[in-house]
C-alpha cells in the first residue's frame, strides 16, 4: 500500500508539532523535579505517559516533522527520554517497517510480531510459552518491552560486530542522550534514577497497547493495518497512529491532519483494509488482556527460499 497523493501540501514549518515537543520537555521538567517532590507515585505516572508521548513525536520526526530541515527535527528529540531504544535504530527500522508489500513478513518487517513457522517449531517450550504470554495483551505490556529491548540489543550487538558502523553510531547517540537525561536527574531532578527506569518502562508498555495488532495476517498488504475509532486521550497519546491504515498511506501527512483525513474517506480506508477495524482500546482491551488475538508463528507464511536453499534461517526469535 504505497503512500497515496492528494494529501495537500504539508507546513513549511509543522507548528503543533514544535509547541507539543516544548510542552513535553516542560513537563518532564516539573514531573522530574515539582511533582517528585511532592509525590513520586504521580511524579512516575506522569513521567511515563509524557516518554510514550515523546516516541510518538519521535515517530513524527522521523517521518520529516516539524521543519523541512531534517537535521533540526532530529536535534528536538535528541535527548534519550526513553532510554531503551536509539532513536536512529528506531528511525531506521520504523522505515524499513513502511515497506508496504512486506507488513508482517517474518524476516523483512523489522516490526511484527510472527514467526516462521518452521522456526516456531524449533524453539525450546520455555520460550514458547514465554511468546504465547506475549502475545496476549496482558503479557504484551509486562514483557514487551523487555523481550524487544532484548531483541533489539542482540541483533544490533551482531550488526556492530559485523561492522555495521551506522549501528555503533547511533547506540553511541543514544547513550550521549541518555547521559543528558541522567544529568538533568543528577544535577536538577528530584526524581531518583531507579523510578525514571522505572516510568520509561511503563512508556514502552503504553506503546505496546498502539502496536499490539497494528497489523495483521492478511493475503493482501493493503488488509493488514488496523483502524481503532478512538477519541479519547489515547488517540493524542498515540498522535492519532491508532489510524494506522491512513498512516501508512499517508506516511508523511501530520499527526493532527490524520482523523480528518479518516472522516472524509472512511468507507474507502475501510474497503482498503478489509474492514480490519475497532471502535476503541477499551474493546481491544476487554477482548484480548487475557486471550491472544493471532498465533504467534505466521499463520499464512509461504517462505521463498534462495536458490539451493530449502529453509531461510531466523535471527529473530524474540518479536517485538
Amino acid at each position: 500500500m504505497a503512500a497515496a497523493s492528494g494529501t495537500g501540501p504539508e507546513p513549511c514549518t509543522d507548528w503543533p508539532t514544535i509547541v507539543l515537543i516544548a510542552v513535553v520537555y516542560l513537563m518532564v521538567g516539573l514531573a522530574t523535579t515539582l511533582l517528585a517532590q511532592w509525590s513520586l507515585p504521580l511524579s512516575i505516572l506522569a513521567a511515563a505517559l509524557l516518554i510514550a508521548q515523546y516516541s510518538s513525536l519521535q515517530h513524527e520526526v522521523m517521518h520529516g516533522h516539524p521543519t523541512p530541515w531534517q537535521w533540526l527535527n532530529e536535534v528536538m528529540v535528541y535527548p534519550g527520554l526513553t532510554l531503551f531504544i536509539p532513536y536512529q535504530r528506531f528511525r531506521d527500522t520504523h522505515l524499513a517497517h513502511h515497506q508496504d508489500e512486506r507488513l508482517t513478513d517474518p524476516y523483512d518487517d523489522p516490526e511484527t510480531n510472527y514467526i516462521d513457522p518452521a522456526v516456531w517449531h524449533r524453539l525450546p517450550r520455555w520460550q514458547q510459552a514465554l511468546l504465547r504470554l506475549n502475545n496476549r495483551l496482558a503479557g504484551r505490556m509486562l514483557l514487551g518491552p523487555a523481550i524487544g529491548t532484548w531483541r533489539i540489543c542482540r541483533d544490533d550487538w551482531a550488526l556492530a560486530r559485523g561492522g555495521d558502523h551506522s549501528v555503533t553510531r547511533a547506540w553511541l547517540h543514544h547513550l550521549a542522550g541518555v547521559a543528558l537525561v541522567g544529568l538533568w536527574l543528577v544535577a536538577v531532578g528530584s526524581m531518583p534514577v531507579w523510578a525514571f527506569v522505572g516510568a520509561a518502562y511503563m512508556g514502552f508498555s503504553l506503546l505496546k497497547v498502539r502496536t499490539f495488532l497494528e497489523h495483521r495476517a492478511h493475503d493482501r498488504a493493503s488488509g493488514r493495518s488496523v483502524v481503532i475509532e478512538e477519541r479519547g486521550p489515547l488517540a493524542l497519546l498515540y498522535l492519532n497512529n491508532n489510524l494506522h491504515v491512513v498512516h501508512h498511506m499517508h506516511p508523511n501527512a501530520s499527526w493532527y491532519r490524520l482523523p480528518a483525513l479518516y472522516r472524509t474517506n472512511r468507507d474507502h480506508y475501510l474497503r482498503r483494509n478489509d474492514n480490519y477495524v475497532y471502535r476503541s482500546y477499551g474493546e481491544i482491551f476487554r477482548r484480548y488482556f487475557l486471550q491472544a488475538k493471532d498465533p504467534v508463528p505466521h499463520p499464512l507464511w509461504e517462505p521463498e527460499p534462495a536458490p539451493g536453499q530449502t529453509e531461510k534461517v531466523s535471527a529473530k526469535p524474540f518479536m517485538q
